[in-house]
């Protein structure tokens, strides 16, 4: 098979998959920008998850910017192409876990996502000419994956998303305060009043892993489980930073991998954080299907 970023700068290699960033379910529909249309819009850590799924269709570009770095004109120039593109510009405070995928080092950071995989474009400051040749490399390579959707301006830019639920709606808030022990206390309660909530579920799960991920170390934490394979807590937190990277085959796979050789206790600790990763990647992923069937597996 030809390689479709052939003949593309470097810049535009590399991608991994970003699937384990998405936040289903519990986040709102991405919001308009104050003053923008259908084609620029907002996102962050917990409503990404909808602009890859978007970007399944059309290009997505996200912009990592502050009121320090000024205009950068990115917003008129994807205005430009008529809907070909979407530009999702990043909410820096609530942003931590995309600010770690696409590795930025320093704002304005422009990347691209098409068909769920991350591309980093540059930093700084383009000019316009420059910047629409990038923008047309990203199409090219949009076509040769038979990504070629056009937002619906018109239909898209109208209507207001329905409000979250209350207990919801906290749970998000502060998410995005950064106070994730709120959040898991909002969504717990969320679950105690209707157990049958599957958005309070999901969320939940994701609030637990943003935390821990709050609190790790990376390097350490790879190192701990690679001089101690059979230590269960190195082997789940090096779990969570494969979820949290994109890499939720590897990370279901590594706790089944202990699952089999662990102590009873071991194995309900290690089966919770496995629903945990089912809730978040969603019953329709099919790892959670296979990775269900090998538990069950190892169950009975």
């Amino acid at each position: 098979m030809s390689d479709p970023s052939r003949g593309l700068p470097a810049n535009l290699r590399g991608a991994v998959d970003l699937s384990g960033l998405v936040r289903r379910a519990s986040a709102p529909p991405p919001t308009q920008a104050s003053g923008t249309d259908a084609v620029v819009i907002r996102t962050d850590d917990v409503g990404f998850g909808d602009l890859v799924e978007r970007s399944r269709t059309v290009p997505v570009l996200v912009e990592f910017a502050d009121e320090r770095t000024g205009p950068t004109g990115v917003d008129e120039v994807v205005r430009s192409y008529g809907g070909r593109l979407v530009l999702a510009i990043a909410d820096l405070a609530a942003s931590e876990q995309l600010i770690q995928a696409f590795q930025v080092q320093q704002v304005p950071f422009l990347a691209a996502v098409i068909g769920g995989r991350p591309l980093p474009l540059f930093a700084g400051v383009m000019p316009e000419a420059e910047l629409r040749d990038v923008l047309d490399q990203v199409l090219q390579l949009a076509e040769q994956q038979g990504i070629t959707g056009v937002v619906e301006v018109d239909a898209e830019a109208t209507g207001e998303p329905e409000p979250l639920p209350p207990l919801h709606q906290e749970a998000y808030d502060a998410i995005a305060d950064g106070d994730y022990a709120r959040a898991v206390r909002a969504y717990e309660t969320a679950i105690a009043q209707n157990p049958r909530d599957d958005l309070a579920k999901a969320g939940l799960a994701q609030v637990r892993l943003l935390d821990r991920l709050q609190q790790a170390d990376a390097e350490a934490v790879r190192r701990a489980a690679a001089e101690a394979p059979d230590d269960v807590a190195a082997q789940l937190a090096v779990a969570d930073l494969d979820l949290s990277g994109g890499h939720a085959e590897d990370a279901i796979g590594r706790l089944l991998d202990v699952f089999a050789a662990a102590a009873p206790a071991d194995r309900e600790t290690l089966r919770a954080r496995l629903l945990e990763f089912f809730e978040i990647l969603g019953p329709e992923d099919p790892r959670v299907a296979a990775g269900r069937r090998r538990l069950a597996a190892l169950l009975y």
